[in-house]
């Protein structure tokens, strides 16, 4: 009996540890160590159809400016039901000069920058309604209905 209490107990604990392991999250263009890679961009050698070939699609390009692709990959770390934490982050920055690769640029996690966003609206010209003058603000603007003198109650008239 005392085995059994002993046995049922380690499989419940291993259970608990197993299920407060983190959860790995992949996101963007995979870059795995472990994975056969593609080989790297060479210089003045590879094409936009040829890195398009090899990477796939970018992650993103410049909106007026493009003489460079941007390939993000990124790896989030998630315990239980806490906020998951970026645990790996790198670019690839492949620029062109017409058709062929001029330079290629990688940066990781430690090159990355905290943006702060502002969540204020942006204020408009006037002044605020209240709830009772957006409801009664349009009573007496209006022109009032018209009866038709020869056509009142909506019915035909008899010939």
């Amino acid at each position: 009996m005392r085995g059994l209490l002993s046995l049922s107990t380690a499989i419940t604990a291993v259970a608990l540890a197993s299920a407060c392991a983190p959860v790995q999250r992949y996101n963007g263009y995979p870059i795995d160590a472990a994975a056969q890679a593609p080989q790297a961009p060479q210089v003045g050698v590879d094409t936009r159809d040829t890195i398009r070939q090899r990477f796939g699609t970018p992650s993103t390009t410049p909106v007026l400016d493009q003489t460079a692709w941007y390939y993000v990959s990124e790896v989030q770390s998630q315990v239980a039901f806490y906020t998951p934490h970026i645990t790996d982050r790198r670019v690839m920055v492949v620029r062109f000069n017409g058709d062929t690769v001029s330079a290629v640029e990688s940066y990781g996690i430690e090159r990355g920058r905290v943006v702060a966003y502002d969540t204020h609206t942006t204020p408009t010209r006037g002044r605020e309604l209240g709830v009772l003058e957006q409801l009664l603000g349009n009573i007496g603007s209006s022109v009032p209905i018209q009866a038709d003198q020869q056509n009142q109650g909506g019915r035909p008239p008899n010939h």
